[in-house]
């Protein structure tokens, strides 16, 4: 097998995104798109990806960090103008060039492979990746000849009436003899109605000299869009993501309702775990197995052990553990960890707080920048108070001990084992072991006071 190298182009500003982030930066399905076609790069075993940038260069630099190369195109001038920014780097090497563009998420490792074997099947100097589609306005089309052989490829605004009826478009991704592609780039001129130096025109300009240009049809259209406005990135979103879902059903995962169902490229699901119409899950998210998630569940960068259910709760950055019921209506955020065997009920909040194995807080409280243990009760409406106005503060609740309804725990404070915290309280002392704390008002009954009032 032939040397392979890969030119990424990035440069474009993206001026139909109406954005002020630059438009291979836009995430598909959680990851920035030229994170996608990088991806799609990296079985191939590339010996060099050199990734063209221009608007927003670092950026992309900072996203793709050290996957690739990369080369600045200062002015935008067109696709052959920018592959010839490489020039230094690949002139003159022996062996296979793909250029591909960074908006084209969806194209896969698949379809790239094949399109390198036909090329390196076929001895071609160039070989295109070509698709149908029965809307091809705005596309390059591909012009054959009697013999069926690619003639030329002819911009849409360049083309005439005839041209335009071909169904055939040009996806813009293509195999080049490397030597060649740079000796050909130096007779690409700009006479055209964009007044840019088409990467196209080297196939028409190859064939002129007798060489051989192949073709490869994709088999599927939608996976050679490419991303140029938000309509488009709706349409690559929802195509990306049926992809996802179906892989992970073919894993094993059941997906109640896959239109309904959000989840990111970057999340793993364990087999036999269930996702409940309404779920999202983003980020760097690893669920275990036999869970069941939703619905109506927001999960991002969080972990969960096996045998949990989750249920119409957020979870944000957080950790939760084997066989724990959360929801619904909970709220997990800022390395929450969640002990296995817990119970985070109906409008818990937790922040920054380890909760023990076997521990619970049933409904209605605030545990933040607390060390709960094993075992523990935390009773309705019960508050960790943890902020003075400054600095936040730890509250400490040691092994089986019972915090009563209505209770607030004014941080710093510990409450010892097994000790016992009276419904109503305002703990501002740490709590012995094994105590039975009340910090409340003693309660008075005026007796007739009604009536009294009444006769006012």
């Amino acid at each position: 097998m032939s040397e392979r190298y890969a030119v990424v182009l990035a440069a474009g500003k993206g001026t139909r995104m109406k954005s002020k982030l630059y438009k291979v930066l836009h995430p598909i399905c959680g990851k920035p798109m030229v994170t996608h076609v990088i991806d799609a790069l990296q079985p191939i075993n590339m010996n060099e990806i050199i990734t063209v940038v221009g608007h927003g260069a670092e950026e992309v630099q900072t996203v793709l960090e050290d996957r690739s190369q990369f080369v600045l195109q200062e002015e935008q001038l067109g696709t052959a103008h920018a592959v010839m920014q490489v020039r230094e780097q690949l002139e003159g090497k022996s062996g296979v060039t793909l250029v591909i563009c960074g908006d084209t998420p969806l194209l896969t490792n698949d379809t790239i492979t094949k399109l390198f074997e036909k090329h390196e099947a076929t001895g071609a100097k160039a070989t295109v990746l070509t698709a149908r589609t029965t809307a091809p306005d705005g596309y390059g089309r591909v012009i054959r000849n009697e013999q069926n052989i690619v003639e030329r490829i002819v911009e849409h605004k360049d083309a005439t009436e005839e041209e335009r009826l071909v169904q055939e478009i040009n996806t813009g991704t293509y195999c080049f003899d490397n030597q060649a592609l740079f000796e050909t780039l130096t007779h690409v001129d700009n006479e055209n109605s964009q007044q840019e130096y088409y990467l196209p025109d080297c196939i028409h300009l190859m064939q002129a000299r007798g060489w051989t240009v192949a073709a490869y049809e994709a088999e599927h259209f939608h996976e050679t869009i490419g991303v140029n406005d938000r309509v488009a990135l709706a349409a690559a979103e929802k195509v990306m993501r049926k992809r996802i879902l179906e892989h992970h059903m073919r894993q094993g995962v059941t997906i109640v309702d896959p239109d309904n169902t959000y989840v990111e490229a970057s999340v793993t699901i364990g087999r036999d775990t269930v996702l409940l119409p309404g779920t999202t899950l983003q980020g760097q998210t690893t669920i275990g197995e036999d869970c069941t998630v939703g619905p109506h569940t927001e999960l991002k960068d969080a972990t969960v052990g096996n045998g949990s259910t989750i249920k119409q709760s957020v979870v944000y950055d957080s950790e939760v553990g084997d066989h724990v019921e959360i929801g619904p209506y909970a709220h997990l955020r800022g390395k929450a960890f969640i002990g296995d065997a817990c119970r985070i009920g109906n409008f818990v909040e937790v922040k920054k707080t380890t909760f023990g194995q076997g521990s619970k807080a049933a409904h209605l409280s605030y545990l933040g920048d607390a060390v709960i243990g094993k075992d523990v009760n935390v009773g309705c409406g019960s508050i960790t108070v943890n902020y003075d106005g400054n600095k936040k503060h730890q509250t400490h609740i040691d092994d089986g001990a019972f915090i009563g309804c209505n209770t607030n725990l004014v941080a710093p404070v510990k409450v010892g084992e097994k000790a016992l915290v009276a419904a109503g309280s305002t703990i501002t002392e740490n709590v012995p072991a094994h105590a039975l704390s009340i910090a409340r008002s003693r309660q008075v009954n005026k007796e007739g006071y009604t009536e009294t009032k009444k006769q006012d």
